[in-house]
This record gives structure tokens, sequence and C-alpha cells, in this order.
């Protein structure tokens, strides 16, 4: 059974709808996939109904935008939660607000150097979508500023840039604890990838696994090998989930459906873990 626990559509920063992406994870040869749409769960309907037209078990779910007490962005994936917990729901709902006022505040500031108008980037946004610097990037590359995604976010969008703008974000921990008051099960998204700017330290793992952190993201390909080694051990020694995932965001990114899986023992434990909502299997 190949089961990948990370995909994103166009209600977020995919450039896929919720139908197209498992219809994609059916061409990929995948059982199961998880849609995970940052702050997001808008695309969960289109997304049951395609996934039994093709065949794919679908994990709904959900990626929350944390960050700590240092200013350290922290990605949490919640699998399987009420999408109407009021807790939870509120949290997100402030999360997305932040994201707009801040990326209207950096294409104000980008516009004093490039040709760039916040009419560029909304055009690039899909009606509902969570707005993220994806969408910043990719009106960059239609001005031609930029050839890609990834040279907008090493370059002008990277969080040292004088563009950046911090938005709003729960801490993790309260983030963790929010996901299971909604029946979820939380999972910390690509912990060690350095390469998108600084990773926490162990109190925040400590204070994550004290409220409640039911996994590790492992195999992930920003992960590199020394810090999967580290998770692993840390995994072992608390008892926690251990999953593996694309993190596939269409052509958004290189990020191919399949490339890495999570095995069907740790899914069953997802499933036995959570009281917020089902699989869909058709």
């Amino acid at each position: 059974m190949r089961i990948d626990l990370h995909a994103h559509s166009n209600v977020s920063d995919g450039t896929e709808t919720p139908a197209d992406v498992m219809a994609s994870a059916a061409r990929a040869g995948l059982d199961v996939v998880a849609l995970t749409d940052h702050d997001s769960t808008d695309g969960w309907t289109e997304g049951s109904l395609a996934a039994i037209d093709n065949g794919v078990a679908l994990v709904p779910g959900m990626e929350v935008s944390c960050r700590t007490e240092k200013g350290i962005s922290v990605h949490l994936l919640s699998y399987l939660h009420d999408p109407a917990h009021p807790g939870l729901l509120e949290e997100i709902t402030k999360a997305k607000y932040a994201r707009l006022t801040r990326a209207e505040r950096m294409v104000t500031l980008l516009s004093e150097d490039f040709p760039l108008t916040w009419d560029d980037v909304i055009h690039r946004v899909a009606p509902g979508a969570t707005l993220g610097r994806p969408h910043i990037a990719d009106a960059l590359v239609a001005a031609g500023v930029v050839a890609d995604r990834s040279e907008a976010f090493t370059s002008i969008l990277t969080s040292h840039s004088r563009y950046f703008v911090q938005h709003y974000a729960p801490d993790p921990a309260t983030a963790v604890e929010l996901v299971r008051a909604a029946g979820g099960v939380p999972v910390f998204a690509h912990p060690v990838a350095s390469a998108r700017g600084r990773i926490v330290g162990e109190s925040t793992y400590r204070d994550m696994i004290d409220a409640g952190l039911a996994g590790l993201e492992i195999d992930h390909r920003d992960n590199p090998e020394e810090g999967r080694e580290f998770l692993r051990r840390l995994a072992d020694r608390h008892g926690l989930l251990v999953t593996g995932s694309s993190d596939y965001h269409g052509t958004g990114k290189p990020n191919l459906l399949g490339e890495n899986l999570t095995t069907p023992d740790m899914l069953a434990r997802i499933e036995e873990m959570a009281t917020g909502t089902l699989v869909v299997r058709g």
C-alpha cells in the first residue's frame, strides 16, 4: 500500500484543484493521500468526491502555520480533525487573516522596486484560498522578475529579505492542543528542514510532546539525513508516529507524489487516535 500524507491543492499554495490532486495521486499509483492545505479545510468536500471517483482513499487534513516565541516558523500537520471545532477554527481563521494583511504589506514593499501590484497577486489565488508568499512568487514569475517559485524564495521572498513581513501564528504547543481538542492527530511537518530557515531546539519538541504531539514527518526531501536520524531517535524515545510524504504542490514545487511514503501501520495508528472525522474510502 502506497501512502502519501502531505499534499496541497490550490485551496492554499498548490497549483491543482483538490479534484486534480486526487487524479494525480491515482496516476502516481498511490492508494492513500492526505490533503493538507495551509490553514484550510475548504478542499475536503471536492477532494472526497474525487477520491472516490479515482479509487484513492483520502485522509482529510490541514497544515497549521505556527511560530515559536523566538520567531521560528513551525508547520503542524493535523489529520482527521473536526473541521467545525470552534477553538481550532477560530485560530486558523485568525491566521488566514494575518496571512492576507501580511501579503498586502509585502506587495506594497515589493512594488517600490518591482513591477508588481496587488491585483497581480490576487489573480494568482483561487477563490477562497489561503493567500501566501507562493502566490506573490507566482506573480513575480509572471512579471519576469524571477524564473520560478524557488528562485523567488531564495532571493526576494526569503525571511532575511527587506520585503519580508511576519504574520500572526499560534505557538506550536497551543496548536497541538487545539488539534487534539478537535479530535485530530498532530504531526510535526518537516521538522529539521534547515534549508527553509531556522529550526527549533529540543525545548520546542518537549513542549509539543507534552501538549500531545502524535508524530514526526521524518521522510521528507527537506529533512537532511543527519536530522532524520535525530528524529528517529526522538520518535523511539517518546513512542511517536513516523510518517513520510511528498509535500506535493503540483507545479509549484519539484516534489513528486509518492517520493516518500508512510507505512500502513502508521496510518492505522492515526485512524485509531482520531475522533474528529474519518478517512474517505470508496
